[in-house]
Parts: C-alpha cells; structure tokens; sequence
C-alpha cells in the first residue's frame, strides 16, 4: 500500500512539473508573439502599409519594453529542449550561451528604451525602426530554430 501512495505521489509531481514546464513555454511564446505584433505595427507604418500612428507606435513601444523586461526570465532552465506548438522554438544556445543570450538581451532592451520617446513622426520611426529590428533579427539568427 505504501508503496503504491509513494507511485501515485511520484507521478503527480511529475505531471505537475511538466504542466508547469508547458505553461511556462505557452508565457514565452505569447511574449514572443506580442513582440512580433508590436513589430509588425511599426514595420507597416516604416513601409507604408499602414498611416502612421502615434498611439499605436506608443503602444507598441509598451509592449516592447514590457517583454524586454522580462525577457530572460522567460528563458528559464526548465524549458530547455522542449519544442512548442508553432514554427519555431529557442535554441539550446539559449542555455549553453546564456552569457551570449544575455548580451544579446540587453542591447535589444537598450535600443528599446532608447528608442522610445524618440519617435514622434514618420520621420523618425523611419529612422530608428532599422537599428531595433536588427535588434530583433540579431537574436533570432542564433536563438531560435525553425521547426
């Protein structure tokens, strides 16, 4: 009998550790995608896509600066490996170089706060929008892996 409490015990901790490991990669990928539509608003105003719009690059910039905030707590050891619904996933990179990741976190939380504030038209959305994209683009290039 103890024995079977002691399996029984086992198996719903491991289940509760993966549901909380998911639940984790579900946070990282919704921030990731809030990131993708903050920046696909201010990329459609820089090409013409869409008029511009101060509340909404404002908005965008909240969300930005939200995610980068948080950005490497997003990233925890528990997650390492674990392949999401969806087309792409981070790297073991993210792990093995977290010095890296971490570099590269802090440059694309520098050009956000750096940037926002500073957009007030066209105009200059146009001109800062390439160096935080490369931001964006420079991450993913070694932090994330198509599926």
């Amino acid at each position: 009998m103890r024995r079977i409490v002691i399996v029984v015990g086992t198996l719903l901790l491991g289940t509760g550790v993966v549901s909380a490991q998911q639940d984790q990669v579900a946070k990282t990928q919704a921030a990731m995608k809030s990131n993708l539509k903050s920046a696909l608003t201010l990329s459609g105003m820089v090409k013409g896509e869409k008029p511009y719009d101060q509340a909404g690059v404002d908005g965008a910039f909240v969300e930005l600066e939200d995610v980068a905030k948080r950005f490497t707590s997003l990233f925890p050891e528990s997650i390492k490996g674990l392949k999401p619904n969806g087309e792409y996933y981070a790297s073991d990179k993210v792990w093995t170089d977290r010095a890296g990741f971490e570099t590269r976190v802090a440059s694309f939380t520098k050009a956000v706060g750096e940037a926002k504030g500073k957009i007030k038209d066209l105009d200059s959305l146009k001109a800062t929008f390439p160096s935080l994209n490369k931001e964006c683009m420079g991450c993913h290039e070694t932090y994330r892996v198509k599926q």
